[in-house]
């Protein structure tokens, strides 16, 4: 039992299951299109709450919140369902690809087994298609790997139903219907216009306010919580931002991709300029991961590292405030 289904890889695994059952339906949309459309840059620090034993730190919205603001902006329907058992969730992917109907899956990273062992913890918001099943197998298509994989029909019910915060409860998730007439233009700019929104928004945890926020804790750690545990809230920082999703810089250099895309189909050329400008915004940010690793695995050189890695991030921080404001205007 197998759809026809084209695998593509993609950055980012809600983005790249988006773009993929899309194209599979018809409508021709890439990941960044997708992503920026959907709304999907953004940054909250959770002090309060915990994750792996340091604060929270996202650099994306909540889990489905691309896909389903891509589907409203769009005049897209798409059916989502959760379930309270196996065997329920089983027999509604399975009678999908019975109609030839691949399904996205909300997912646990933890016992996903074609991931490296060093990707494998307790996050419970990875995204992947399911296009087939064997005797033992359900194939998968898992926008963020290189070729297709499978996981037997053991393993996909573990990481369906994986335990914890965001639990999947066996989410699925699939298109239903496509309108003909689509206005890019219009769900460009509303996508933008969010995007902004959020950035800017002046409550202290949430975009530029909470970058800004997350660059004076780290100067306060070491002092209040001893090298040891400043190290580990750091290492938090670099792996929610270059491995949960490709976060920080990466999520960027997305967004530059789609304002490139958006400068052609808007016919403004400040949206190009400014794709450059976010492109070099990503460096800095993929510049301070690397300096923040080196203090965590204890092999920087440099005095003072505490301080200077939080003055990167408020020069992260600064140029992005500009860089919005540019961009809300480019768009008004």
């Amino acid at each position: 039992m197998e759809t026809n289904f084209t695998h593509h890889q993609s950055a980012h695994c809600e983005n790249g299951v988006a773009s993929n059952l899309l194209k599979h339906n018809g409508l021709n949309i890439s990941e960044p299109m997708v992503f920026g459309i959907g709304s999907g840059l953004f940054f909250v620090y959770l002090p309060f709450l915990k994750v792996n034993h340091a604060p929270a730190i996202s650099y994306r919205p909540m889990p489905g919140s691309i896909f389903n603001k891509l589907a409203n902006r769009l005049g897209l329907k798409i059916k989502r369902q959760k379930f309270s058992n196996e065997e329920s969730a089983n027999k509604a992917l399975d009678e999908n690809l019975k109609n030839n109907i691949p399904s996205g899956l909300q997912v646990g990273v933890y016992n996903l087994t074609y991931f490296p062992d060093e990707y494998r913890f307790h996050f419970n918001a990875h995204n992947l298609v399911v296009y087939g099943k064997t005797a033992t197998d359900y194939l998968i298509s898992d926008p963020v790997m290189e070729n297709v994989t499978t996981l037997t029909h053991a393993e996909l019910n573990k990481v369906r139903f994986a335990k914890g915060a965001f639990a999947p409860k066996g989410q699925i998730y699939y298109p239903i219907y496509i309108p003909k007439d689509i206005d890019l233009k219009k769900a460009i700019t509303k996508g933008i216009k969010n995007t902004c929104r959020d950035m800017l928004a002046p409550m202290p945890l949430i975009g530029v306010s909470g970058i800004k926020y997350v660059s004076r804790q780290i100067r306060k750690w070491p002092a209040k919580h001893g090298i040891k545990k400043a190290n580990h809230y750091l290492a938090q920082i670099v792996r929610m931002q270059e491995e949960i999703g490709t976060g920080g810089g990466g999520f960027r250099f997305i967004y530059a991709a789609f304002l490139q895309e958006a400068s052609v189909i808007l016919e403004n050329e400040k949206l190009k300029d400014l794709s450059q400008e976010m492109t070099i915004i990503g460096d800095l940010w993929r510049d301070f991961a690397v300096n923040a690793s080196r203090v965590y695995k204890n092999r920087s050189t440099q005095e003072d590292v505490y301080n200077t890695i939080a003055d990167e991030l408020l020069e992260i921080a600064n140029r992005e405030e500009v860089f919005f404001k540019k961009l809300k205007s480019a768009i008004s």
